[in-house]
Parts: C-alpha cells; sequence; structure tokens
C-alpha cells in the first residue's frame, strides 16, 4: 500500500496520535532529549527523516537516528525537537507542524527520549549538518506498514526483546527503532503500543 501524503493521511496520523495517551518519565536521573519523526512527502509517497550519525561523533557515531539531542535550558520537548531537525537537517518548521508526541522512551546511556510528530506540509529540501549527518535516507511508510518490517529477538545480556527494523537497507536497533516502530503502530494502525520495554542492542548501552 503507497500512502498518499495529503490532507486526508495528514487526518489520520493526528486523529490516531491525538486519541493515545501518551506517557511521560519522571526521572532527575535521565537526560531529557527529543526527536524529529518527520513526515515528508516524496517521489515515492509519503516517508519520514531518518539520519545515519557520522564516524566522527564522540557517541553512538555511525548509528541510525533520528534528528534529536538534549534539550537547552528552558526549552520543553517541542521546541528541542525542532531546533535540531533545523540545526541537522537545514529544515524550519513551526509549532503549528506538531501533529502530537509519542511515550519518552528512557535507553540505556542515561536519556529520556520524547518524540515529536512533525508535518512538514509537502517536500522538502534536506541540507544535512556534515558534522553530525553522514547519510539521510528518505523512508516510505509503505515500508515501515509491511508486516516483515519489525523483528524482535532476545540477547543473553537481558530478558526483554530485542526490536530491530527493516529499513534503510539494514537494520534499524532502538532506541530509534523503539520510537519509529510505536510511530507506525499507533500513527499509521491507531493501536495503543507500548515501548518502552523493547531492548537495544548491547553497543547502545553506553
Amino acid at each position: 500500500m503507497t500512502y498518499t501524503y495529503d490532507d486526508e493521511l495528514r487526518r489520520q496520523l493526528h486523529d490516531n496520535i491525538e486519541r493515545f495517551d501518551d506517557r511521560r518519565v519522571e526521572d532527575d536521573d535521565l537526560t531529557h532529549a527529543a526527536v524529529a519523526l518527520t513526515v515528508v512527502d516524496s517521489r515515492h509517497g509519503a516517508s519520514f527523516l531518518l539520519t545515519r550519525r557520522t564516524a566522527t561523533l564522540n557517541a553512538h557515531s555511525r548509528q541510525f537516528a533520528l534528528p534529536g539531542g538534549r534539550l537547552d535550558p528552558g526549552e520543553n520537548a517541542v521546541e528541542a525537537a525542532l531546533r535540531e531537525l533545523h540545526e541537522e537537517m537545514g529544515v524550519e518548521l513551526g509549532e503549528e507542524s506538531v501533529l502530537g508526541l509519542l511515550d519518552d522512551y528512557p535507553t540505556r546511556s542515561g536519556y529520556r527520549i520524547t518524540p515529536v510528530v512533525l508535518w512538514a506540509g509537502g517536500a522538502v529540501k534536506v541540507t544535512p549538518q556534515p558534522s553530525e549527518v553522514e547519510r539521510v535516507h528518505v523512508v516510505t511508510l509503505e515500508r515501515l506498514a509491511r508486516p516483515e518490517t519489525p523483528e524482535f529477538a532476545s540477547i543473553p545480556e537481558s530478558d526483554r526483546p530485542l526490536i530491530r527494523l527493516n529499513i534503510a537497507r539494514a537494520k534499524v536497533h532502538a532506541p530509534t527503532a523503539a520510537v519509529i516502530y510505536q510511530f507506525r503502530e499507533v500513527c499509521l494502525f491507531g493501536r495503543d503500543t507500548r515501548v518502552e520495554h523493547l531492548e537495544q542492542p548491547v553497543f547502545a548501552w553506553r
């Protein structure tokens, strides 16, 4: 199924996320961060923006990520997600682009990530920041919605199920995979699916 980027899709995503009772994590030991899951138009239909981090970054280099980062003093999650989207990708959107928030995801590396779902209004010109972004992937919602896209596995280091997504010609792991999977379940399918229990690979624990 191809997802057409139109007002009907926007209403569907908005209505599904508005009905969803998103949860915040209250833990002062975790650093608050936000990510932008940005729905854009592309030649293959409605899609979202995904990055691969550069090899020169001190933390989580070469990993797949949504544009985002820690909140600056005085910022809320929406403001941080919009700022990081602009800084990392050169895409400037306003708060009117926000469709809603998903659950906070607590990471093994000491963050609580608030995902902000954005509607870009059409195709966007992306100008990635080379010091942070090695490559930008435009992933179709059709690819995300396929039944074979999510995979779950077990690892000896944890009793929690590991999640990975078959997108961007690779296997994308949590925390990014958990956030994107919840977007798929809540926004595309209207399911009240929680993801805080889904595990990250050991290489992402640091």
